[in-house]
């Protein structure tokens, strides 16, 4: 499996409902983590010899004229139970992921730090960016394209599964913006434009295009369903900035890219961060329907020893406490084989179950505890 790594300097928090279902291991996109493997040639932007096609030789530098007074660094300050406070990168869960903690230093509570981007959206300060990126912090400043001194930054909602937050900042007189775009409507091989801070150096532009739609990827406890795949150069620190059409239109935010290889970066994509942002901005949060558990997959090994005849199913790994399955009686070690009418042929096929599902709707649920079928009926609620 390819291990991806994070763009930020954050820290994760567990999510109840996740299945150990790995499509593919990524990491954020955030903070600079000081990988040796990366050289100077893969943190600039790329060179070509020749014009795009359906390009202009001012295309590209008009757009980023036009938006980069949008594009925001966002630094984060919190406390840390111990480490490096001189260098924000070494406090990266990824970087820990990769390296271990042998450049961890024991010490006393110590102030740590991050860094990311982000872009406004509205001209009273509304300001769009990765949730990872501000995750923990107990400060966010914003600094703005032009200007020294930067804003502190308050956060007026944050959504874990989907990795977005909305912050807000107060810097007087109308502030430029970037309009949202229509995802849905790019296709493989649209030219897009990424600007960001990778490595601190603050607005940085990359190139390149659309590489893939609809990408389910896996970053520890995140599982994102639908990001685009793209090649334009993406670096720890450009977590939370946009990536562009050819329009200076946002059709992504950049999240998470691979940390074995060349080219592959990931984006959130337009249509989702469209459908979530009235939501965090009115009541801070969205509600995520949950059941309760955590779930594994149906192994050889499991089967035989829970005498199942197939691998079909999701094992129930862990029940939450006070969950959903924990009232309706469902225990570790039954195995789910059908969710209200739908087949459950593995953890995935529950979690896209489950998240389809109204929260309070009563759901039938069908499963294996001691070789025998069982069912029981559960109420749906919302993720705490």
């Amino acid at each position: 499996m390819k291990n991806l790594k994070p763009l930020s300097d954050v820290r994760i928090i567990a999510a109840f409902l996740a299945a150990v279902l790995v499509v593919v291991t990524v990491a954020f996109a955030g903070s600079y983590h000081g990988f040796p493997h990366l050289s100077w040639a893969e943190t600039s932007s790329r060179e070509y010899s020749a014009p795009l096609p359906g390009l202009g030789p001012d295309t590209i530098p008009d757009i980023v004229s036009s938006v980069s007074p949008a594009v925001v660094r966002i630094d984060t300050t919190f406390q840390s139970s111990g480490g490096n406070n001189l260098d924000p990168f070494f406090n990266d869960p990824f970087f820990r992921q990769f390296f271990g903690d042998q450049f961890r230093v024991p010490s006393q509570p110590k102030v740590s730090r991050g860094l990311g981007s982000g872009f406004i959206v509205t001209a009273d300060g509304y300001i769009l960016t990765n949730e990872h990126v501000i995750s923990g912090a107990d400060k966010i400043e914003v600094t703005l394209a032009g200007r020294d001194e930067p804003y502190p930054a308050r956060k007026v909602g944050a959504d874990h599964d989907l990795d977005l937050a909305v912050l807000k900042i107060d810097a007087g007189g109308d502030l430029p913006t970037i309009p949202l775009g229509n995802s849905d409507s790019t296709r493989v091989g649209d030219w897009v434009i990424a600007i960001g801070n990778p490595y601190g150096l603050d607005h940085t532009v990359t190139v390149g295009v659309i590489s893939a739609k609809g990408r389910p990827v896996t970053v520890e406890d995140r599982r994102y369903k639908n990001l685009l795949q793209t090649d334009a150069s993406i670096n720890p620190g450009n977590s939370g900035g946009p990536l562009l059409n050819l329009n200076g239109e946002v059709v992504g935010i950049n999240t998470a890219i691979d940390a074995q290889a060349q080219g592959i970066g990931f984006a959130i994509p337009s249509s989702t961060v469209k459908s979530a942002f009235d939501e965090l901005v009115n009541n801070g949060r969205i509600e995520h329907p949950w059941l309760g558990v955590y779930l594994q997959s149906v192994t050889k090994e499991v089967a035989q020893y829970l005498g199942l005849k197939d691998l079909n199913g999701a094992l129930i790994a862990q029940v939450v406490e006070n969950g959903p399955a924990a009232k309706a009686g469902l225990q570790r070690g039954d195995v789910i084989t059908s969710y209200n009418g739908g087949n459950v042929g593995n953890p995935n096929d529950l979690i896209e179950l489950v998240s389809g599902t109204g929260i309070g709707s009563q759901v039938e649920i069908i499963y294996i505890r001691d070789g025998k079928t069982r069912s029981v009926t559960a109420t749906i609620e919302a993720k705490q």
